[in-house]
C-alpha cells in the first residue's frame, strides 16, 4: 500500500517522504523498520523515513541516550513503543501515561491536560522527553513546557520535520524554522543539513535533489 501511495503524486516529484505513523512501525522492530524504509526509498527514488526512525535520528543528533516516554496510548501500545525504543538502544527511564479525562485517547488530549500531567510527574531537569504518537496535539504544550524547563523535548511530528529539513539541507536553526526546532538545534553541535549521527550515507537520494519539488508526510 505504501509504495502505491508514495507513487501517486502525479508530476510532483519528491525529495523525501515521512510515513507519519508510529504504531504500526513498532511492530516491525527498528531493524524491520529500517529494511522497509530502505525498500521504499529504493522504489520511490528518494529517501523515505518512518516517524519512528526520524525520532531515533533526532535523538542521536541531540545526544539523547535515555528517554522519558510521554505516552497517550492504551497500555498495550505503550508497551510496544517502549520495546521499540529499547530495541533501538535507547534506555527508557520512565513512562508517563497521559489521559484525556479518564481514558487513553491521543486525539482528545487537551493542551491543558498534557501540560498538567507532565508537570505533575516532576521529571528531572536534564531528562529528554519523548511525546510519542503523531495524533496528540503537542505544539502549544511544548511551547508552554519549554518556558519553565530545560528538558529536551521530542515529538513524532517534530522529529519528522527535523529529519525532512536535514535531508533537504535546511538548517534547523534557520529563521524559517519553527522555534521548537531551533530549541533542538541548540542541543546539538551538528546543524541539520550537515553530516551527523542520524544520517545514513548510503540511503538512496540522500540530500536535496535538483529538479525535485517537495518533501511530504504520508499518514
Amino acid at each position: 500500500m505504501l509504495p502505491d501511495v508514495l507513487g501517486n503524486f502525479g508530476g510532483l516529484r519528491l525529495d523525501a517522504a515521512v510515513v507519519s505513523c508510529t504504531g504500526s512501525h513498532y511492530l516491525l522492530t527498528p531493524d524491520g523498520d529500517r529494511a522497509l524504509c530502505a525498500e521504499l526509498s529504493e522504489r520511490v527514488g528518494a529517501p523515505v523515513r518512518s516517524a519512528a526512525l526520524a525520532i531515533l535520528d533526532t535523538a542521536r543528533a541531540v545526544g539523547a541516550e535515555r528517554l522519558v516516554l510521554i505516552s497517550p496510548y492504551e497500555p498495550w501500545l505503550t508497551e510496544l513503543s517502549h520495546a521499540y525504543w529499547e530495541s533501538a538502544g535507547l534506555t527508557v527511564d520512565r513512562v508517563v501515561k497521559i489521559r484525556a479525562g479518564a481514558r487513553f485517547s491521543p486525539y482528545d488530549v487537551t493542551t491543558e491536560e498534557l501540560v498538567a500531567q507532565v508537570r505533575e510527574a516532576e521529571l528531572p531537569e536534564d531528562a529528554a522527553l519523548l511525546f510519542t504518537g503523531t495524533g496528540m496535539f503537542t505544539f502549544d504544550a511544548l511551547a508552554e513546557l519549554g518556558r519553565d524547563s530545560g528538558h529536551t523535548l521530542l515529538t513524532s511530528n517534530l522529529a519528522s520535520a527535523w529529519w525532512a529539513r536535514d535531508t533537504l539541507g535546511l538548517p534547523a536553526e534557520g529563521p524559517d524554522a519553527h522555534p521548537l526546532l531551533r530549541r533542538l538545534a541548540e542541543r546539538t553541535g551538528t546543524r541539520a543539513g550537515a553530516p551527523g549521527p542520524g544520517r545514513d550515507a548510503a540511503e538512496p537520494g540522500r540530500g536535496a535533489v535538483p529538479g525535485r519539488d517537495a518533501a511530504v508526510a504520508v499518514s
